[in-house]
């Protein structure tokens, strides 16, 4: 069944159509954006993991290795799941975001009330792609750890789980930046803001090592 636009906002993205998902994308819709498009790459990226895994455990050629896969394989997993739940949650942080900007501002209490909503929805519009950095680069460790030790005609599909990784960690690292200036606790914002800046730049290491 064909959902028309407003149900396809009101349903998790993960459960919608390639074809659905991709229409609300392009539509004027400001939720999903770039938050989401980094979590649904990086959340490939940790597919093809799985899936090379998958598809060298049981192979006698790799028996050495079958530990070392079957690891990878179950690990890789838990940030597949954490990735696929980051499409939708980077959709309602922004929403919230979205929603406290959208607030009165005619009076200093309004503003006020405003300012303080603003702040707080920031925390978990920057949280969720945070989130996200930490499970890609964690997965990109594993696609390393996996080279000359997986399916050796999978060795394509390792580099192409690296690339969609690095780049969904690279692009959430926006989506983090641009929401640390306006949260309100100033320790916490310089401390995500530096640990994004590691993560960014773990995963462009990971990626050009594999």
């Amino acid at each position: 069944m064909i959902m028309n636009m407003e149900e396809i906002m009101a349903e998790k993205l993960v459960n919608t159509e390639i074809s659905e998902y991709i229409e609300v994308l392009s539509s004027e819709a400001p939720a999903p954006g770039g938050g989401a498009v980094a979590a649904l790459t990086a959340a490939q990226g940790a597919a093809l993991i799985v899936m090379v895994a998958n598809l060298t455990i049981g192979k006698k050629k790799y028996a050495e290795y079958e530990e070392l896969n079957i690891g990878a394989r179950d690990e890789a997993r838990t940030y597949l799941e954490q990735l696929m739940k980051g499409v939708d949650e980077d959709k309602e942080a922004f929403e919230q975001v979205s929603k406290a900007y959208s607030m009165a501002k005619q009076t200093d209490s309004e503003k006020a009330a405003r300012r303080e909503a603003i702040a707080i929805a920031s925390v978990g519009a920057a949280d969720a792609p945070l989130k996200l950095m930490r499970a890609g680069v964690c997965a990109l460790r594993l696609a390393a750890d996996m080279i000359g030790k997986s399916n050796a005609n999978l060795v394509s599909d390792l580099y192409v789980a690296a690339l969609n990784l690095n780049a969904g960690v690279q692009a959430a690292s926006y989506n983090v930046a641009a929401n640390i200036p306006y949260i309100a606790d100033r320790e916490l914002a310089a401390s995500w803001g530096a640990e994004a800046g590691e993560l960014a730049g773990a995963a462009a290491e990971l990626a050009g090592q594999i």
